[in-house]
């Protein structure tokens, strides 16, 4: 039977006693974490987006064959993508032959913040950054990623390679999100000019598609300009895909992002109905709750996210949704935050409205002011807010389990 509840039954839920080899050895090294919470939650006697995405995830496990995108979007949390890359590396590695594609990424490095630790792009050019939470230029219009880059150099170089990490997905395709309209520049790719077959322009939707005869891991990028007119190149993203069967794994994270930066980003669903998702999780929510008790309006919440949800679903009706509760934190580093709590009801009403999932990390981490336990065991920053390295990977291993109990169940009631 599809474990699906009840809503309002939630509290019940963690009464699971079937705890996998490594949830065990988590509840081992930390009593703390309520392992036997974590499972995604359903609350409806159906989940038909849900029963879709198990269907093609199966049998492309089954076949070998076909594509899926996956997409995971939150702030400073998804930023350092270091637990969603625990999550990437196992869906690019778990099933032999679907190494997938590593999808839209940002150069956070020249935009002058923290960057990824699993990827580098490197320029000699002086580039200004900007982040969609606190910079909004006039007629500047954001897209997916919520962040760009500017430069208004005649000669431009680029230079991207995998860093640290254990999947490295070549590519044989690349897409360059940029200014729409005139984009006045020639593209030149070094030593590997010679395997581009195709350059296409689609100055309407603000990005450049470049095909190469063969994979590439890495890329060498000079954008000369043709004419002498000023001009401002303004960089939204690169998209690396390819022609291998597998799982698109893109985390979308900016520092201090909260779901109204992402709703006032013009050309988001744009973008998003270009790659569309056939699953997308939300991690949307610290930033949105981070203040005092009374300055919080769940109503508020609720809307902005149910809007993110319908511009899902709008890209693809048949996308399956993950809603994941923010962790437990600490306002002003002395506060427990109760408007987690209330945003978790938020986040099961809309999940039961939409016949979707939950995965509760604020239960999961033992709910108010456990995030004051999870630093005193060195998992969790003196902020009460961000995890160290050591807690990012352990929410990492832990939304991989909820992963895999979740298509387990889900793989029972098919067959």
């Amino acid at each position: 039977m599809l474990p699906l509840f009840a809503f309002g039954q939630y509290p019940a839920l963690c009464t699971n006693d079937s705890l996998s080899a490594v949830e065990q050895e988590i509840a081992k090294n930390y009593p703390f974490v309520e392992v036997q919470c974590n499972q995604f939650q359903f609350f409806g006697t159906e989940s038909p987006n849900w029963l879709y995405l198990n269907k093609s995830l199966t049998q492309m496990i089954e076949t070998g064959e076909g594509k899926l995108n996956f997409y995971h979007i939150g702030g400073s949390h998804l930023q350092a993508d270091i637990y969603s890359h625990d999550f990437r590396t196992f869906l690019q590695s778990n099933w032999p032959g679907l190494s997938g594609e590593r999808g839209l990424v940002f150069p956070y490095s020249l935009a002058h913040t923290n960057n990824p630790t699993n990827y580098n792009f490197s320029s000699p050019n002086t580039w200004k950054g900007f982040r969609s939470v606190n910079q909004r230029p006039e007629d500047f219009d954001y897209g997916l990623s919520g962040a760009a880059i500017s430069c208004a150099d005649s000669l431009i170089i680029i230079n991207f390679k995998h860093l640290r990490t254990l999947v490295k997905p070549p590519f044989d395709r690349l897409r360059i999100y940029h200014n729409t309209g005139e984009f006045p520049y020639e593209l030149n790719f070094g030593d590997q000019e010679l395997l581009v077959t195709n350059l296409t322009h689609f100055p309407e939707m603000g990005y450049t598609e470049i095909r190469f005869s063969d994979h590439l891991d890495s890329l060498d990028l000079l954008f000369v300009k043709k004419c002498a007119t000023p001009f401002t190149m303004e960089l939204f993203g690169f998209e690396f895909l390819n022609d291998l069967p597998g799982i698109t794994y893109t985390a979308i994270g900016i520092n201090g992002a909260s779901l109204p930066t992402y709703l006032a980003n013009a050309n988001f669903s744009r973008d998003l109905q270009l790659r569309a998702p056939d699953l997308f999780i939300f991690s949307v929510g610290t930033n949105d709750a981070h203040c005092s008790y009374e300055a919080f309006d769940p109503q508020v919440y609720k809307a902005n996210l149910e809007k993110m949800i319908l511009q899902v679903l709008k890209s693809n009706p048949n996308c399956a949704i993950l809603l994941t509760v923010p962790n437990d934190d600490y306002y002003m580093r002395k506060y427990p935050n109760r408007n987690t709590a209330r945003q978790r009801d938020v986040i099961f009403q809309l999940a039961a409205q939409y016949q979707m999932a939950v995965w509760d990390f604020y239960g999961i981490m033992g709910e108010l002011g456990s995030s004051k336990t999870w630093k005193n065991y060195g998992l969790m920053q003196a902020d009460y807010v961000h995890f160290t390295g050591t807690g990012y990977h352990l929410k990492g291993t832990l939304l991989i389990e909820a992963f895999q109990k979740n298509l387990t169940s889900l793989q029972n009631l098919r067959n």
